[in-house]
């Protein structure tokens, strides 16, 4: 889609992404479709998946999309796959997974051609899924396009249908107690597009988690909250290091650390920039790894309006 628009005037692009967009989101499941879904332990689940871009600092066009497969419940790394990409499509708010999105599908069709055995069951993905703008985020986007369950996980509140940033809002995030506990984020029209997740002990941030594809909010907020060792879900902060890494390596000439090490010890490598305040490594720093949630007592959760244990009738919300 993007190779398609490349060239073509703005508003001839928006005019077909929003049809596209249109019809792909007719497609989108928001319940339970696997077994190991409506397991309480998740039984059956091996393989969960997660996906980043960063970018290179000063280089809006260029960035670098990461897979990373991993096992569960164990959490360890079994497949990784970084590449640069030029970014040719044009930044439009709503429309960010036109510009990202073809180059995770690329990743997910790589790993499906070279390693089928460790295709992951599920994606977690650095950024929204029905929380958005036309009910239509970058999660759903691959879920739709790969035909895998993903959840989108944001790290700011996406201020869509009457959600708020506010004093209001954050009185709500104070009230979380301990990892796992959240609150449902409903808009005005009256659907729960997601919730603020608290997913560590010690964060004072939390985590924005809504539906991606082929899953239900219920599950989507717990397998997240089992997925985190640290704030971020272990899924999304391996593949955020492993393409930043991949960036500095390719950045960087052969023999140029070398030489760089012997010049000026404290000489910086070519640094890998951040979505905009997406990042914060320090949490990390701070927090330090944590007992994994199944090991500590549960703790009571918000209520979300009109869930069942099958899925989350989500509505779909149009902006005007």
């Amino acid at each position: 889609m993007a190779q398609e628009v490349e060239g073509r005037p703005l508003k001839e692009t928006l005019a077909l992404w929003t049809r596209e967009q249109a019809r792909l989101k007719a497609r989108v499941v928001v319940r339970n479709t696997e077994a190991w879904q409506r397991d309480p332990a998740f039984s059956g689940l091996h393989r969960v998946g997660g996906v980043d871009v960063s970018f290179v600092k000063g280089d809006s066009g260029s960035a670098c999309a990461s897979l990373v497969v991993l096992s569960y419940p164990e959490l360890q790394v079994l497949y990784e796959d970084s590449s640069m990409v030029s970014l040719t499509a044009p930044y439009v708010s709503g429309f960010l997974a036109f510009r990202e999105a073809p180059f995770l599908v690329d990743a997910v069709q790589r790993l499906q051609a070279k390693e089928p055995s460790l295709m992951p069951q599920v994606i977690l993905v650095d950024g929204n899924g029905v929380l958005h703008h036309q009910g239509f985020g970058v999660a759903c986007h691959l879920g739709v396009l790969s035909d895998l369950p993903c959840i989108g996980v944001a790290k700011k509140l996406l201020q869509v249908d009457g959600l708020e940033n506010n004093t209001l809002h954050r009185e709500k995030i104070q009230l979380l107690q301990a990892g796992g506990d959240y609150f449902p984020l409903m808009g005005s029209s009256g659907a729960v597009l997601g919730v603020a997740l608290k997913s560590h002990d010690h964060s004072t941030k939390p985590l924005y988690v809504s539906v991606g594809h082929k899953i239900s909010l219920e599950t989507a907020v717990r397998l997240t909250h089992h997925c985190c060792r640290f704030r971020i879900p272990e899924p999304v902060r391996q593949a955020d290091i492993r393409s930043r890494e991949y960036i500095h390596r390719t950045l960087e000439l052969p023999g140029q650390a070398a030489l760089k090490a012997r010049e000026d010890p404290k000489a910086q490598r070519p640094k890998a920039c951040p979505k905009e305040g997406s990042r914060e490594p320090t949490d990390e720093a701070r927090e330090g790894p944590q007992p994994r949630p199944q090991d500590r007592p549960e703790s009571p959760k918000a209520k979300l309006p009109g869930m069942v244990e099958q899925g989350l009738a989500v509505e779909w919300n149009w902006a005007p």
